[in-house]
């Protein structure tokens, strides 16, 4: 059975930090580009980071550059999002996604939610 399971989110205050992390079994995660997406109150889905599958390339959404940082750890299965500095607006519902090389493969965790507020 695959799965993705995100941990980790919790109330912030603005300034903080946090590290969601995203655990995956049933399918070779080895092969998947993993991929953070967020989705705030009343908006839709939007890329956070995304990172290769060997971890050697890692891209970011503009608003998390410099904040930011995806890693994955093949022998664990595992992906993680440090974010420092959190912003109001990254209180949202963090998803991770997995997508198979050369596949139309796809896969989504049902999220953590993450609260930023004082």
């Amino acid at each position: 059975q695959v799965r993705l399971v995100e941990s980790g989110g919790c109330l912030v205050q603005p300034g903080g930090s946090l590290r969601p992390s995203c655990a995956a079994s049933g399918f070779t995660f080895r092969y998947y580009v993993m991929k953070w997406y967020r989705q705030g109150p009343g908006k839709g889905r939007e890329l956070v980071a995304g990172v290769t599958i060997d971890g050697g390339r890692k891209n970011y959404a503009e608003s998390v550059k410099g904040r930011f940082t995806d890693s994955r750890d093949n022998v664990r299965r595992m992906v993680y999002l440090q974010m420092n500095s959190l912003k109001l607006e990254g209180t949202a519902v963090y998803f991770c996604k997995g997508e198979g090389m050369g596949s139309n493969t796809e896969y989504w965790g049902q999220g953590t939610q993450v609260t930023v507020s004082s």
